[in-house]
């Protein structure tokens, strides 16, 4: 349920209502727009006469929810929202580029990869420590030592880092993580998700290759019902009867996400792809469709990468479509620069 509030409330009215809710077991979230105060009601809701809360001064409506998710939905919080990422920021009219290798190689590899991509324009470092891989004989990552090389990546270049937590037990290694990975496997891991909700951090979490929209956000609900709003969801391909490519790039999930959650929305076209040449086409889809930010997957040496090196843009190659992709985002933008 939600409460839209007349402008400027009374505060000891705006005081007794929230006391009165909360009294009543419901969890009151506070959304402030530009015009108006949304109230987000969280619980059971089904016993509050609609129409003695909508009589109230300082009510000028009153609606129900029925979709399953409440924190993510757009209904409960209409402005776009923000997420802060160490020095950086994600949505609001920015456009975030994540890149790096799909995983952490060595202390020379990183550092090399993350001075280049910021000389061509990257706001964040990605890169994987510890990974989930099909097959137990594939190279599992280098677990707390390839975290060590991140964070020392970051210290050499500023750029906030990202990489994937695949268990609460690895929690310990990501105090100098600025922004954790919830992979696509793991979309539905609920005591992880509950878990992560606990944190401070902001968390992006990935679309399972399978799932649907709601149930990606109802991912996200379980993150923000523990406390922790700050969540971008990631759309990485979905799984179709197409061998072609590794996965099926999703783009409609943008204009849908935009219109169901507030929350920001990242692409990632490595994954979805699966091969180098595609990248550049579809990341320029993907800001030309509304999207907050890319998720891409670049190597110094692609044919030497321990880990998914067909889809990684060299150096040189990732500079000329960070560049493209700043003109392109800057036009959608009405000529406004942003970054």
């Amino acid at each position: 349920m939600i409460v839209i509030l007349k402008p400027h409330p009374d505060r000891e009215q705006l005081d007794n209502l929230i006391g009165w809710l909360r009294e009543k077991g419901i969890q009151v979230h506070h959304s402030l727009g530009e015009s108006h105060m949304i109230l987000g009601l969280v619980g059971d809701t089904s016993r509050l006469d609609i129409d003695l809360v909508a009589a109230l001064d300082i009510v000028e409506d009153v609606k129900r929810v029925q979709e399953p998710y409440k924190n993510a939905n757009r209904k409960f919080h209409p402005e776009d929202t923000v997420v802060p990422v160490g020095s950086t920021s994600v949505g609001g009219g920015t456009l975030t580029i994540m890149a790096g290798p799909c995983s952490v190689e060595s202390e020379e590899q990183i550092i090399t990869v993350a001075k280049a991509v910021k000389a061509a324009g990257a706001t964040m470092l990605r890169g994987g420590a510890f990974k989930p891989r099909s097959s137990p004989y594939s190279f599992q990552g280098l677990g707390a030592a390839g975290i060590e090389f991140l964070i020392q990546a970051k210290r050499e270049t500023g750029l906030p880092i990202v990489t994937e937590l695949m268990d609460a037990s690895q929690l310990d290694y990501f105090d100098e993580v600025d922004l954790i990975q919830v992979g696509a496997r793991n979309m539905q891991n609920f005591n992880l998700l509950k878990e992560l909700g606990a944190q401070k951090k902001p968390i992006l979490i990935k679309r399972g290759m399978s799932s649907t929209y709601e149930e990606l956000l109802m991912s996200a609900e379980y993150i923000m019902s523990q406390g922790n709003e700050k969540v971008i969801l990631c759309e990485r391909g979905i799984r179709t009867f197409e061998t072609y490519t590794r996965n099926t790039l999703d783009l409609a999930a943008i204009p849908v996400l935009r219109r169901l959650t507030h929350l920001p929305i990242i692409i990632d076209p490595s994954h979805a792809a699966g091969r180098a040449f595609l990248i550049p086409p579809l990341a320029t889809a993907a800001v030309a469709g509304g999207a907050d930010g890319l998720l891409i997957e670049v190597h110094n040496a692609p044919e030497q990468a321990l880990c998914d090196g067909p889809q990684s843009l060299r150096p040189e190659a990732f500079a000329a479509l960070a560049r493209k992709l700043a003109g392109l985002h800057e036009f959608m933008n009405g000529g406004a620069a942003r970054s």
